[in-house]
């Protein structure tokens, strides 16, 4: 038998690409689908941020709540996990990103098989040796034992029995089970030393690379378990753990494509890896987050300050401050995603046809941070002052907290500047209000099942219901009633006055979905209706109809018809059908990084997100404009047609970030012009929607820009009240609409006089009530005080004043105080002089602001603040005086 050392030097060390490639490819031969990976971003699942696992986004399968495409399928999903984000980069275990290889069964084969096909590819297809894989199992199952140990030929001493916690999965309430996990010995120079050392030590030599769960119970929530009447197994493998074995390398930042980026990293930071375990950490940090905010990007995930959108945001500042403590000069982050694609784009296509995107997006927030990251250490330097001011040497754990919430300050960095001035961190502070954010984000989630989405009545519907719908050509149809409930339960009649949800066989109506608001309109039987006021769409493919029954009766069983209101289906496509038109022509004007960030159409209007990173121009909006008019001037045909969706990408159809498709796919095509992939409806040619106008582009979030435009008879209307608010502005200016515009500058004109009028007024009025107050100044240690209340001046009129007085002071600080409209204005001014002896008039402002019931402060030479107590501008200006005794030195 060959040892250890010998054994590695005749596996082949296949690469991670190479390993994802044989996993999929070896269940395919099992009668396996392979499913591409799905989008990060969860899809009906509330109870996730981004997708965690292999099993996470196939969740409808196993319950039944959808048919799957096949009973047996294989993937390799992209996952993100930041649980252990504080430990990433200080360990070589942790990471946020990561590639789960699974295969699953939903109610076909289970544990002979799965437990076969695990040790088959781990043995015959890799080539890792028997004598080095060490089954677990739950203490409990010895059913799995016996296969192990009777079917696979595992001696009995090799065959680990663990408890719960470690070899049974279950997640509250749900589907549930026992766990096979399979164990490698990494050898010797892995391990601890201790001669008890074996499976289950938490030490590095024996690594679990498979687990094997077997769903097979039901759990109540109350720990009541019944057994399943369809039976799932849900593999996993971590790509990169099983890499890292094959390849023998002492950790996942080892393996052939991780390498690749850590080594791209220690180029732009002229550094070697293993020398300094301080940039070690930095290294291994940006070597895993540049994996997850390129992957996140992607799926069209965009920085934002909440959810997924923050993760990324914070995951990409740790990146960029990592990048500086590594001394790599400017922004590096997008150019180091092009190295992620280069390396993952054999498993995931997509990254290289958002190539540009990805870039741009991460060019931009990298910018950004930046330019916050200064602004924090201008903050945090304000915050020293002011400790040292007070004599303390702890920052408070709200302000490290602000620092860390508000400008991406890890508090490990706050922790280290503050070090150098010999200042700690209350750091039970810091951890309350962490917990309390946590607190507030846990109580903000909704109430859902095992599924993650909401509980409401419609789970309970019986899987096997399902709706088809037939709206795309006609707009009404006869049906029976399959199923109705109230808010709250299934019932089987819904009487008049009753709200409710109505599903039947086939449907003419479409269900909100894709940006398109639902249909509405009427159910009818005989005398009987049901009025629709919203269609929704539902897991397993039910279609539901949301509404009143405003006359008789409707119960399960009856064969009613359905008419979908003509008029507002007409003009919804027309919004519809314009949003396509409007994608292609932003990416003519502005780029292709144009993508589609989320839509809303109805009868009404249309409302279209999109990236990009700064505000359109009025000439790009009047070419977006034209070029959509164009093509609805120019008739094309807007055709469908149903391909697979290997096949519709090939012919270029665009595809939406993050939205699940099946293996058909419909595809959407006017003329030449636009080819996209979409299920809605839409008009028959352009030439039906007849014009667009855009009537406002805005900011919606980082790098997301939002237009809201009209088609048809909405913009008809448009104009129409534009020229009534013309006539009626007309009349009041008391000129013609053509003689608008003259007429507004004229009294432009007007107001600029009269303006400057006022201004002489009120400085000689201030002049006037001043009188010679030379002899209200005060010595303070040397230096000249003048310290003056004047009445009803605003904070221009007290800057100008302020300015004349300190000329006429020649050196000094000058207090002025004025109560205008029942609020203080105040402000502070310093000359050069009276700073060099200490004085600032920032901190003089903070000092008295207060005694007028506000805040404020400034730079050394100027500060101003308001205020909603006038009776206290005689205290403030006394106050000034012993607050600039304590500057003067």
């Amino acid at each position: 038998m060959l040892n250890i050392q010998e054994a590695e030097k005749v596996r082949k060390q296949y690469g991670l690409n190479e390993l994802r490639t044989m996993f999929l490819d070896f269940f395919e031969s099992k009668g396996h689908l392979k499913m591409n990976s799905f989008s990060l971003i969860p899809h009906n699942d509330n109870s996730l941020l981004l997708i965690n696992s292999g099993m996470a986004p196939l969740k409808p399968y196993f319950t039944r709540q959808e048919i799957p495409p096949r009973y047996r399928v294989t993937t390799c999903q992209k996952c993100i996990r930041t649980g252990d984000i504080e430990n990433v980069g200080k360990t070589d275990r942790h990471g946020t990103f990561f590639e789960m290889l699974g295969n699953f069964s939903f109610g076909d084969y289970f544990k002979h098989e799965a437990i076969a096909w695990s040790w088959e590819f781990l043995t015959q297809v890799v080539g890792l040796e028997e004598d080095r894989l060490y089954p677990s199992i739950y203490e409990e199952d010895d059913e799995a034992f016996e296969i192990w140990n009777k079917e696979i030929g595992i001696a009995k001493d090799r065959i680990f029995r663990l408890g719960k916690e470690d070899n049974f999965w279950e997640h509250g309430a749900g589907p549930c089970g026992p766990c096979s996990e399979i164990y490698y010995d990494r050898g010797e120079k892995y391990g601890c030393g201790k001669p008890e050392c074996t499976v289950g030590c938490d030490c590095d030599r024996y690594m679990e690379i498979w687990n094997n769960v077997f769903t097979q119970f039901n759990n109540d929530g109350h720990g009541n378990y019944t057994t399943l009447e369809h039976k799932n197994i849900d593999t996993g493998m971590g790509l990169e753990r099983l890499a890292s074995v094959v390849q023998d390398v002492d950790s996942i930042f080892d393996v052939d494509t991780l390498k690749a980026l850590r080594d791209e990293i220690c180029r732009l930071a002229d550094c070697s890896y293993k020398e300094d375990a301080e940039k070690d950490v930095s290294i291994r940090l940006i070597t895993d987050h540049i994996r997850s905010v390129t992957f996140m990007v992607s799926d069209g995930i965009m920085p934002s300050n909440e959810g997924r959108g923050y993760v990324l945001r914070r995951l990409l500042r740790r990146a960029a401050r990592h990048g500086r403590l590594l001394g790599i000069k400017g922004n590096f982050l997008s150019d180091l995603s092009k190295k992620v694609v280069e390396v993952s784009k054999g498993g995931y296509p997509e990254l290289t046809e958002r190539q540009e995107f990805i870039t741009r997006v991460l060019a931009e927030e990298e910018e950004k941070f930046n330019k916050t990251i200064d602004q924090g250490l201008n903050i945090l330097a304000e915050m020293k002052e002011s400790l040292r001011a007070k004599g303390e040497k702890v920052l408070s754990g709200a302000d490290a907290f602000k620092l860390y919430d508000t400008y991406g300050f890890p508090v490990d960095l706050t922790a280290e500047i503050l070090d150098e001035d010999g200042i700690s961190i209350d750091e039970d502070g810091f951890a309350a209000a962490m917990n309390e954010q946590k607190e507030k984000a846990r109580k903000a989630r909704k109430t859902t099942n095992y599924m993650g989405a909401d509980v409401t009545v419609y789970q309970s519907i019986d899987t096997a219901i399902t709706s088809e719908f037939v709206g795309y050509d006609r707009l009404s149809c006869e049906s029976p009633v399959t199923v109705m409930t109230t808010e709250n339960e299934i019932v089987e009649a819904l009487v008049d006055g009753q709200n409710g949800t109505l599903f039947t066989e086939q449907t003419p109506f479409y269900a909100t979905s894709g940006g398109q608001e639902g249909d509405r309109g009427v159910i009818s039987l005989g005398n009987s209706t049901f009025v629709v006021k919203d269609t929704i769409k539902l897991q397993g493919g039910k279609i539901g109809h949301v509404g009143t029954v405003t006359n008789g009766m409707f119960k399960t069983g009856d064969k009613v018809t359905l008419a979908v209101d003509e008029a507002r289906r007409t003009a919804a496509c027309k919004n519809h059908s314009a949003t396509h038109l409007l994608q292609k022509a932003l990416k003519i004007v502005l780029g292709n990084h144009v993508e589609q960030a989320g839509s809303s159409n109805n009868d009404k209007h249309l409302r279209f997100d999109f990236t990009h990173f700064s505000a359109m121009t009025a000439d790009e909006i009047r070419q977006v404009e034209a070029i959509v008019n164009e093509e609805i001037n120019a008739g094309l045909p807007v055709l469908t047609k149903v391909m697979d969706i290997e096949e519709a990408k090939k012919t270029g159809a665009m595809a939406l970030f993050g939205e699940k498709y099946g293996d058909k796919v419909r595809v959407v095509s006017m003329g030449d012009f636009s080819k996209e992939l979409c299920g809605g409806t839409h008009v028959a040619n352009t030439a039906n929607i007849a014009l667009f106008k855009i009537i406002s582009e805005t900011g919606v979030a980082a790098g997301v820009r939002r237009i809201e435009a009209l088609t048809g008879q909405g913009v008809l209307e448009y104009y129409s009240h534009m020229e009534e608010t013309l006539n009626a502005a007309a009349a009041a200016a008391k000129c013609e609409p053509s003689q608008l515009v003259k007429r507004i500058e004229g009294l432009h004109e007007e107001i600029k006089e009269l303006g400057r009028e006022n201004d002489k007024l009120k400085n000689q009025m201030a002049k006037d009530a001043m009188g010679d107050v030379m002899d209200k100044v005060a010595e303070v240690s040397g230096v000249s005080l003048l310290t003056l209340e004047v009445a009803n001046m605003d904070m221009n009129g007290l800057r100008n004043l302020g300015d004349q007085l300190k000329s006429k002071l020649g050196e000094g600080v000058v207090v002025l105080a004025s109560a205008a409209e029942g609020k203080v204005n105040l402000i502070a001014t310093a000359t050069d002089g009276a700073m060099a002896k200490g004085a600032h008039a920032g901190n003089l402002i903070k000092a008295i602001a207060s005694l007028v019931g506000g805040g404020g402060g400034g730079r050394p030479n100027m500060a101003q603040a308001g205020g909603k107590n006038p009776e206290g501008i005689a205290k403030a200006l006394e106050a000034a005086k012993a607050a600039l005794e304590k500057q003067i030195h």
